[in-house]
């Protein structure tokens, strides 16, 4: 079962997203603050997908992108950055494999994240 590390601070948009991609069978852990998140990315934990908010308490998403991609057990790891701004350049330029703006990019995530989880 896919295990998807779920970087938001909006409980509301936290909550309907962990929902969604729970439906669909994959196992989600959430986080709410940047600096923890950072402490979960860094560790040893397996995580098949990270999904990251931008603006964040502590650390933005595009630097928890970046520090991803420095550690060598997350350099393969798909990222997906997730925001209300226009920030997918600095997203992708950050390490991130696909951006959403909120909320409309969110129809097409299950989709997104099962062709990254499954690139074959």
């Amino acid at each position: 079962m896919p295990h998807i590390l779920l970087v938001e601070d909006t409980e509301i948009v936290a909550d309907a997203v962990r929902e969604t991609l729970e439906a669909e069978g994959w196992q989600v852990e959430t986080c709410a603050d940047g600096f923890k998140a950072l402490r979960l990315i860094e560790s040893g934990a397996r995580y098949d997908l990270l999904l990251l908010d931008n603006e964040l308490p502590n650390m933005c998403g595009l630097e928890l992108a970046r520090r991803a991609r420095g550690l060598d057990h997350r350099q393969r790891t798909p990222i997906i950055m997730i925001s209300a701004s226009e920030c997918g350049r600095a997203a992708r330029r950050a390490g991130a494999d696909a951006f959403f703006r909120k909320p409309e990019g969110f129809g097409r995530l299950v989709e997104i994240i099962a062709r990254l989880l499954d690139p074959s």
